[in-house]
């Protein structure tokens, strides 16, 4: 058995890197379905009026979206990283494409034949395209940010909205919400951060 060719072994890491990158984005969507249900914990806890387990269930509610933010966001690095590898393989072959096609312009300049220094500079011009294609592809990176401890003003405000979403009074023994700011706008503000890193 020979060992395997460099364009195999780039070919089995990008695959290996977009299908850690569909794992992750798999792990977002089931930490996505535990903070669910973390809050409708969290809502229970409310209704009985048990505000520190309703605190414990928050809590892990704001850790599992984190959670699946950061597994979105290791995707995205994970596919940028793939774009770059890419990226640098179709340089390399434009790099070898014009190490053919130098020699070939240096002969048809030295004989002057103006078929050949045409064909030659359709070669040369074809591998610029190439190169500008190939130099085309930019990914940007993201910044990947993990919390150990959930801030309580996160937590009491998702406690809040989880309240006035169900209609439960819990005034005085929570912190105060940020003012002038709904439930469902703070809602539709976390769907919205969501869908932007899918």
């Amino acid at each position: 058995m020979g060992s395997k060719s460099s364009k195999d072994t780039l070919d089995d890491t990008l695959f290996n890197l977009r299908f850690a990158g569909k794992t992750l984005i798999k792990e977002s969507d089931r930490s996505q379905k535990e903070e669910k249900i973390e809050k409708d914990k969290a809502k229970r806890a409310l209704e009985k009026g048990l505000i520190d387990n309703a605190r414990i269930a928050a809590e892990n509610a704001i850790r599992k979206k984190n959670e699946a933010l950061n597994y979105l966001r290791l995707s995205s690095k994970l596919d940028a990283v793939a774009s770059k590898i890419m990226s640098a393989s179709r340089t390399e072959a434009m790099t070898r494409q014009f190490s053919q096609v130098i020699p070939q312009m240096n002969r048809a300049m030295k004989s002057m034949n103006l078929e050949n220094i045409s064909e030659t500079m359709g070669q040369f011009e074809k591998c610029f395209e190439n190169l500008d294609v190939a130099s085309g592809y930019v990914s940007e990176s993201l910044n990947q940010t993990t919390t150990v401890s959930t801030p309580r003003d996160q937590v009491d405000n998702l406690l809040g909205m989880i309240a006035s979403e169900h209609n439960i009074e819990v005034r005085g023994q929570l912190g105060e919400a940020p003012l002038g700011i709904s439930a469902k706008e703070i809602e539709e503000s976390n769907k919205i951060d969501v869908q932007k890193l899918k």
